[in-house]
């Protein structure tokens, strides 16, 4: 397994798990045809027939499957699968997992009461909404190693409250992260979006930084322990640094109600890994500090490596 594989010294291996619910049985976005149907059928590896969620209610139903409302042993069904899941990542030799509960896929589908309108006990209130969050949750804290990180990705919020009906928002995602520490999550991830195509954002440099800092004070005025996240257009040295210094008296200066704090105690990075597989060499350059790069490195004459990197080992 990949996981299992030497790794330069101080590096970790994390898997994200998912099920992508009602966003099932679509293709990749590099596949998509301007126009045409985001299905993948049958004839492409696909299930439209047999897509899940937690209603019936299709996230677009012009261009997405249309998905069958699950039942409560089908929901059990999942979490074990999860569970199951969990199991041979920690077989597999990863050090952390991280629960993919954002961006409209089923575990965000289930916190939403805009595509969550059960009656039972998994829908409704918001208790029963994040009720399988947490039956999932409990399931992998129990079969992983007790000194194991465990993750959890949300959307804080699915930039929904334009419209006045109840959804998924802020506030919610406050309650939730309080409940974490209990439930063994060490980390909150904290992205936005991705549940409805209508989701209006107001995008700039750190709007969804904002969002992990006013999670990360309300949880710490609450008493709580739990490490947050910050995600999104994290694309400098900068930026990084800035959501994670702590000045002199444990401070940054940031806007906002919530005052001056650090808006988060860990940043994660991905698209700009896709941009630029040597991103951390060009923070740690831009930061000045002195790393030692891959050890393929050595075979490459001094004069043609990278000029970010400033040491070899």
């Amino acid at each position: 397994m990949a996981a299992s594989r030497p790794r330069t010294p101080g590096q970790k291996a994390g898997i994200q798990l998912a099920h992508a619910g009602r966003k099932a049985s679509t293709k990749a976005p590099w596949h998509l045809q301007r126009g045409k149907a985001e299905i993948c059928g049958p004839e492409e590896g696909g299930w439209p027939e047999n897509v899940w969620g937690p209603s019936a209610i299709s996230y677009n139903d012009q261009t997405y499957p249309d998905p069958k409302e699950m039942t409560v042993a089908q929901i059990q069904e999942l979490v074990e699968a999860w569970k199951a899941a969990a199991i041979r990542a920690v077989k597999a030799g990863f050090d952390v997992i991280e629960i993919h509960g954002a961006h409209g896929y089923l575990i965000s589908e289930f916190l939403s009461p805009i595509s969550n309108q059960r009656t039972d006990n998994y829908g409704g209130s918001f208790e029963n909404r994040t009720r399988v969050l947490v039956e999932i949750t409990k399931a992998i804290r129990s079969v992983i190693p007790e000194t194991m990180p465990l993750f959890l990705r949300v959307s804080a919020t699915e930039w929904m409250e334009y419209t006045g009906q109840p959804s998924w928002d802020l506030p919610q995602t406050i309650e939730l992260a309080k409940l974490l520490p209990g439930l063994g999550i060490d980390l909150l991830d904290v992205s936005s979006g991705g549940n409805n195509k209508d989701q209006k954002i107001d995008i700039h440099t750190y709007y969804q930084i904002d969002l992990a800092e006013q999670i990360r004070a309300a949880v710490q005025e609450a008493g709580k322990e739990l490490l947050i996240g910050a995600v999104g257009m994290v694309t400098t040295a900068e930026i990084a640094k800035e959501a994670v210094q702590e000045k002199k008296d444990g401070k940054v200066p940031v806007q906002g109600s919530n005052g001056s704090r650090t808006r988060a105690d860990m940043v994660l990075v991905a698209r700009q890994f896709l941009r630029e597989p040597e991103f951390v060499l060009t923070v740690a350059d831009d930061l000045g500090l002195d790393v030692k790069g891959p050890l393929q490195y050595l075979r490459a004459p001094v004069s043609q490596r990278p000029k970010k990197l400033t040491t070899v080992p």
